[in-house]
């Protein structure tokens, strides 16, 4: 008997499509029609083909900013990953205590992230702010408006202080997870803590640090909203990422080909590295 196939069901995932289209198709075709054309205004176009890339990858406004990014990345990734793993290890797994920390933990995460910026600019300003009033109380000249390397050091706290949650929620999620069987054997053995974190914790979080190295390095290669609130990517440029710089270029200097240019060029940066991201670790995993 022949089989008959019923495609109704492709109706349910037509809303579906009709979101993504009109979310991320539509405005990713305008981009890529921006970026090869030239406007003067009143919704004239003209054609300008590989100009706004080319321009785009020869400047050095571009590759300064980029840099910027990726050191940004990286020392974020240095912090917020072995400080989480070292503050899930320190979790209660049991008792009263694993929901009061799970909520303190959750708590910045909630927090928006334009309210965040705002929070650590008045948090670092010396006359109201008590970070600023006390770190320049104990003699060290603190003000992040003027100094880039103090407003990069603001930046930097500041992300941790917002973030690090994600890596701690990750890595509670995959110590939970080891049944007690595992450390029962440990402590037979008499193996110390440092081997029971190397060859049970650690193999066991890598599923979920993979997560997380990903989520933080993508969301820290996007940041905006924070150091835009905090310094505007001041003084100077000296935190003028590529997302602040991109806003500058199509918001403050309408020069919407540019932008639309770097916008992509920006996007394929990063899926380019998070596919190096990933599959750099899960060959290691799979070797492992």
């Amino acid at each position: 008997m022949e089989k008959t196939w019923n495609n109704k069901a492709w109706f349910l995932v037509l809303p579906v499509l009709v979101l993504v289209a009109f979310s991320a198709v539509i405005p990713l075709m305008t981009v890529v029609n921006y970026s090869v054309q030239d406007t003067f205004g009143n919704n004239v176009f003209f054609w300008a083909g590989t100009e706004w890339f080319e321009e785009l990858l020869a400047s050095d406004r571009f590759w300064e900013a980029m840099a910027r990014n990726l050191i940004f990345s990286f020392i974020i990734l240095a912090i917020e990953v072995p400080l989480g793993i070292f503050i899930a290890l320190n979790m209660p797994k049991k008792g009263w205590g694993v929901p009061v920390c799970l909520v303190l933990m959750a708590l910045p995460l909630l927090i928006p992230w334009n309210v965040v910026g705002t929070i650590w600019q008045v948090f670092g300003r010396n006359d109201i702010g008590l970070l600023g009033y006390y770190v320049n109380a104990f003699g060290i000249d603190y003000n992040y408006v003027q100094d880039p390397i103090d407003a990069w050091v603001t930046v930097i706290i500041m992300d941790v202080w917002h973030w690090t949650s994600l890596v701690v929620l990750l890595c509670y999620a995959g110590l939970v997870s080891i049944p007690d069987a595992f450390y029962q054997a440990a402590k037979i053995d008499g193996a110390s803590r440092w081997a029971v974190f190397r060859y049970i914790q650690l193999p066991k979080m890598q599923r979920v640090l993979l997560i997380a190295v990903l989520l933080r390095f993508m969301d820290s290669f996007m940041i905006y909203t924070e150091p835009f609130v905090v310094t505007g990517g001041g003084p100077g440029n000296s935190t003028t990422f590529l997302s602040i710089d991109l806003v500058k270029m199509a918001l403050g200097q309408f020069d919407l080909g540019p932008a639309a240019a770097m916008s992509l060029v920006y996007f394929l940066i990063i899926l380019l590295l998070s596919w190096v991201f990933y599959t750099v670790m899960t060959n290691y995993d799979a070797e492992r």
